[in-house]
């Protein structure tokens, strides 16, 4: 365009239904051209009243609706209510319940990320990873569905313990698929990591700077692709994570781009994990004696936090010693990057904020819940 064409500005909205805002999320863009001067971004499509409807019910029947909160990644969100309550009682978590909830957690990390990477690639017109990440992602539901019945929101992880123990064939399927992970994400890298073109659209865009990492409280791997070197697994650990020998995958871009690259290196990282979890699984009871339907909790207050694959997930629970919650309030990863989106596409493209959006993997559940 000539440097000396006036054009005038206009206000447009991306969403609430545009495919790229992955959910229900309106974005007001004020543009001049092709360039983005302004971002408004409009929640609350998705409410659904979640913390709400927790404090009506028991400590067991919050679970449901704790997958419901960001349905990608069920397993870590029952996990995180399941440790708040925990907290506030004796339970003592049988040690082959410790291990199947870190292999589970992980295994639905894996899920995430090939979800997320293969969506942005979606979002950046390249079909191909997508259809390579869902293949992949389909083995691990194949895992999830005959341990618990289900493929997305399961329901697994309990107040003292699981719901229920592994079949006999989960053990070589889970290696199997190990194995097979080991060899994609090479493909996918081979696809992804040194094309010209994912380059062109990732590198140097979406700049998250350490300052606004901590000015935004982004976590997860949009917090360690800006440098910050913080993985709530190692450095407030909790379960059994501290028995694991794996790295916190940081690089230093602050870009969509290195976003990109520490979700493909906690793939690895994952599947590290489930390994050494398998070699040490013990056998034993699967939940606590104690662990009953009318369980209740010990009056107080509790905040319990947990590395999701968006980052920090946390369940601020506080109890009158009832049945039920007195008050349940949730963190999500995403509702702190999204706040962080208008500043960091100011400037940029429309189409490099599709780009960037999908790199945050902002997921709108978690946001409106």
């Amino acid at each position: 365009m000539p440097k000396d064409l006036r054009t005038e500005r206009m206000v447009i909205n991306m969403g609430p239904h545009h495919p790229s805002t992955h959910g229900v999320c309106r974005l007001i863009l004020i543009i001049d051209g092709e360039e983005i001067i302004d971002c408004e971004p409009v929640i609350g499509y998705l409410h659904r009243s979640i913390e709400k409807m927790c404090e009506n019910r028991t400590y067991f029947q919050c679970l449901p609706l704790m997958d419901r909160f960001e349905y990608v990644t069920s397993m870590s969100c029952s996990w995180a209510f399941a440790l708040a309550a925990e907290k506030l009682t004796d339970l003592e978590v049988p040690e082959r319940a410790e291990y199947l909830r870190v292999i589970m957690g992980e295994l639905n990390r894996i899920a995430s990320h090939l979800l997320c990477i293969g969506v942005t690639g979606l979002d950046l017109g390249a079909l191909t990873p997508f259809l390579y990440t869902f293949r992949e992602r389909e083995l691990i539901l194949d895992l999830f569905e005959m341990t618990c019945g289900q493929r997305l929101t399961y329901n697994y992880i309990r107040m003292g313990g699981v719901s229920k123990d592994i079949p006999t064939e989960f053990i070589p399927k889970c290696r199997e698929f190990l194995d097979i992970i080991d060899i994609k994400c090479d493909d996918y890298e081979k696809v992804l990591t040194e094309n010209p073109i994912w380059i062109a659209r990732n590198k140097g865009i979406g700049i998250i700077t350490e300052k606004m990492v901590y000015d935004y409280a982004v976590s997860g791997p949009s917090a360690r692709a800006s440098g910050v070197s913080f993985d709530i697994r190692k450095d407030d650990t909790y379960s059994i994570y501290d028995r694991f020998n794996f790295d916190a995958v940081v690089y230093h871009g602050c870009d969509s781009y290195d976003r990109y690259r520490v979700r493909m290196g906690e793939i690895r990282q994952s599947a590290r994990i489930i390994r050494q979890a398998l070699d040490q699984l013990p056998e034993g009871p699967i939940t606590a004696k104690a662990a009953i339907m009318t369980f209740k909790t010990k009056k107080g207050e509790v905040y319990s936090r947990i590395e999701n694959s968006r980052g920090e997930m946390g369940i601020h629970l506080i109890s009158d010693g009832t049945k039920k919650p007195f008050r349940v309030r949730a963190r999500g990863g995403s509702y702190n990057h999204l706040l962080a989106t208008p500043e960091i596409v100011k400037g940029l493209k429309i189409a490099d904020l599709v780009a960037i959006f999908a790199s945050l993997d902002i997921i709108m559940p978690e946001i409106d819940r």
